[in-house]
């Protein structure tokens, strides 16, 4: 048997490998081609097998020194052919799992793009709809950004187009914006321009490019959380897994199915690969090439992430204090910290100006905290030096320096840079989480909202029938246990081990398994305060628990806690990480199959006659420069299939367009007709869409229907042994204008109708008919 010893320290060894490959080194000689050196240079010394005979070098005696020397060749070609074989077995075996698990990698990510194809095609009919009627499936106002698109394609050129855009006085009423800025509009630029480029006008209509390009990244993204599932677990397995959980669980996971263009259905699919490269990075197991490899990925999508969402930068922010934790409990190299530092800046830096000097940006909490963790490694040099009590205080301190100077730096920053909506989001805070209460109706508009209002029951029943809470729970339980344990034991001064071994049992001590379990509960915490952030928790949540189940580590970890004697812990932990994600596959397959493909087979109807009347009428009767005013996401549709002017849009992070919003929307309040006329008037606007839905709702939870909130914005309301009453000495104005009396037929004249919609025109020249 031959053995090497080393004095290098700097070596990088195999986690999950490490029983099944005979010695890293004599592996990385393999992959290299270079043989092991044995003499001074290396500091190694070969000691031979065969004959049991030890061999010493003596540097004083030359002529014993040749002597050994000439044993050692004799002995090299014997000891070299078995670590040939050896070693080439090893790589064989890597290679066949990592061609298998790329190919099942791929495999989930093409076959869920086909999936979403089929079952968007079943849903709205698509394939068999006019242009008109496909563009109207387009759901949540989200057509708005497809508008745009057909716009770059429309324009005389790409530069053209571009140029239109950025000084846009076609969309907002009255205002000249800068549309890509405004409603970061980069996904529409890039995928017009590879359409353009490709030529494929002349074999796909650009409807079906748009919603190809949306579903591919769609099908990058469970691609990413394949990979990061089978990088944490060290098993493929965990990746199939992990995707079938995510597709069983897609009402809860994406918003795909019915609003395509969402930026969120943009920018999601590049922060799963950014994350999968953080957690490659993160990783102590991996060879320098590998770890530039993941460190150019994440800078890539980092930035990218920035640039195709206006509300990236808060996510970052909750993945930055992940990253800080780790760094303040001295989880992760210092080196690799400062490294995901750069890679953050970077990426501000350059979206800062690819988005034409956003000042968000240099306002957002990503870069407050960025500073202050900056400024604090700093000043605390040494803050991860001394007994258990002085660590703890300085961490303390630590903390304080860091949120201390975040929030100094970003008041000074906003008191220099006005940044319109920073107030309007604290005071949302504010009252979301009952601090404060107010009448403002942009304020309890937004807490209306369905993506920022608490998540029911039926999302944890239904993850909990789906089987994933359950082992989430307790995949959490054990490696939150155990990176508290790794927590205590650095604060106590123990060093970190970098090599970990199957059977320590220490699941806790991988940083990228500590990332993810902050990760976790950070967006866990904020899922159950806003629904709409489950769709950043949940497929995480699927990705998480696969890794767990699948994980030996994991189950290496119980077993170490319960001091198991009766069975090798480490041929049990084997059988379970098998074992317990079959059955968990099967009993999957068995449920939610038939059900996946009952969804492809059934043939569902999606058809708004009223929309289409209406949108038919705009297109044919209203004037080409036409203003109109109406519901945010009725106006979108309207950009969208005509084109014309609007006076509101469906983006609800500008305060400006939630002001015009408002005002807009006082066409459901108690005012008189010369109000109204007034507000439209002052918006330039020529027709006005009342719609039957929001004048005559009903719901049973009447303090978030709109004319309520303009009621009480309003003061309109009577208060009367706590039930709510609204009293006005004019009457409803979207039902009293249906009456065709004056003074309203003095403003307004009623130029179409149907059962949904009532349009009125805006008259220029005021009538007295009496």
């Amino acid at each position: 048997m031959t053995e090497l010893r080393c004095r290098k320290t700097d070596t990088v060894e195999e986690d999950k490998e490490e029983d099944e490959c005979p010695n890293e080194a004599e592996l990385k000689t393999t992959h290299t081609n270079e043989p092991v050196n044995t003499g001074e240079d290396e500091g190694c010394v070969s000691i031979g097998g065969d004959g049991d005979e030890k061999q010493q070098k003596d540097e004083g005696e030359v002529k014993e020194e040749g002597a050994q020397h000439q044993e050692e060749e004799s002995n090299r070609p014997e000891s070299s052919v078995k670590r040939t074989k050896s070693s080439s077995t090893c790589f064989l075996q890597r290679m066949v799992r990592v061609f298998f698990g790329c190919l099942a990698a791929v495999a989930c990510g093409m076959l869920y793009a086909a999936y979403l194809s089929a079952y968007h095609d079943r849903k709205f009919w698509f394939s068999s709809r006019q242009e008109l009627e496909r563009e109207i499936t387009f759901q949540e106002g989200s057509g708005l950004y497809y508008y745009y698109y057909k716009h770059m394609l429309t324009a005389p050129s790409f530069e053209r187009g571009f140029y239109e855009l950025t000084l846009d006085n076609r969309t907002v009423s009255g205002q000249t914006i800068n549309a890509v800025e405004r409603f970061s509009l980069y996904p529409e630029l890039i995928t017009s321009l590879i359409y353009r480029l490709t030529g494929s006008q002349d074999f796909v209509e650009p409807i079906y490019f748009y919603v190809g390009a949306v579903f591919g990244l769609q099908a990058i993204y469970v691609t990413a959380l394949f990979v990061c599932s089978w990088v944490m677990s060290g098993t493929w397995v965990a990746g199939m897994l992990a995707v079938a959980w995510y597709v069983i669980n897609r009402p809860d996971t994406t918003k795909v199915d019915f609003a395509i263009p969402l930026r969120d259905n943009w920018a999601l699919p590049y922060f799963s690969c950014q994350v999968a490269a953080l957690t490659g990075f993160l990783s102590n197991n991996i060879s320098s090439a590998t770890e530039m490899f993941c460190y150019l990925t994440m800078s890539a999508t980092t930035f990218t992430f920035l640039l195709v969402w206006e509300n990236s930068h808060y996510v970052l922010f909750i993945q930055g204090l992940c990253l800080f934790l780790l760094d303040s409990f001295d989880l992760v190299p210092p080196r690799k910290m400062a490294d995901i530092h750069k890679v953050y800046l970077s990426s501000l830096f350059l979206a800062y100006l690819f988005q034409f000097q956003n000042s968000t940006l240099l306002s957002s909490p990503l870069l407050s905290l960025l500073i202050g963790s900056v400024l604090a490694r700093y000043f605390q040099q040494k803050m991860k030096m001394g007994p258990l009590v002085a660590r703890v205080m300085k961490l303390f301190l630590h903390f304080h320096l860091v949120f201390t100077t975040g929030i100094t730096f970003s008041y000074l920053v906003k008191k220099l840079i006005p940044v319109s909506e920073s107030d309007f989001i604290l005071k949302f805070l504010e009252v979301k989480f009952g601090l404060n209460t107010t009448t403002d109706f942009i304020t309890n508009f937004l807490q209306c909202q369905e993506n920022f209002q608490t998540p029911g029951q039926d999302l944890f029943l239904r993850l909990t029938q789906a089987s994933v809470l359950p082992f989430y729970f307790l995949v959490l339980i054990v490696c939150l246990v155990s990176t508290l344990q790794t927590i205590y034991r650095r604060l106590s001064g123990q060093p970190m081990k970098t090599n970990l071994r199957l059977e320590d049992g220490r699941i806790g001590e991988q940083p990228e398994v500590i990332y993810h379990v902050f990760h976790t509960l950070l967006f866990g915490g904020l899922a159950l305060l806003f629904d709409g952030m489950k769709y950043l928790w949940t497929p995480y949540v699927c990705m998480f628990t696969a890794f767990g189940v699948c994980s030996p580590d994991l189950w290496m970890t119980v077993f170490k806690w319960l001091k198991l004697k009766s069975i090798h812990p480490v041929v049990l932990s084997l059988i379970l990480s098998t074992a317990v994600p079959t059955i968990i596959g099967f009993s999957l397959w068995r449920e939610y199959c038939p059900r996946v493909l009952a969804e492809l087979s059934d043939l569902q109807e999606f058809y708004d006659p009223d929309t289409v009347e209406l949108i038919s009428w705009i297109k044919s009767q209203a004037p080409v420069a036409a203003v109109f005013a109406g519901s945010p996401q009725l106006l979108g549709t309207v950009k969208l299939c005509s084109g014309s002017a609007v006076t509101s849009l469906p983006l609800y992070s500008d305060i400006n367009l939630l002001r015009r919003t408002e005002d807009t929307y006082q066409v459901y309040a108690m005012r008189s007709a010369e109000d109204i006329y007034k507000i439209l008037t002052s918006q330039k606007t020529n027709y006005v869409i009342i719609e039957e839905s929001i004048c005559n709702e009903l719901s049973l939870n009447k303090g978030c229907r709109i004319k309520d909130l303009l009621d009480i914005s309003n003061g309109h309301v009577v208060y009367d042994k706590g039930e709510i009453y609204s009293f006005s000495k004019h009457g409803r104005f979207c039902q009293e204008i249906k009456m065709n009396y004056s003074p309203y037929t003095n403003y307004f004249t009623r130029v179409f109708w149907n059962r949904s919609f009532h349009v009125y025109k805006v008259n220029s020249v005021i009538s007295f008919q009496y």
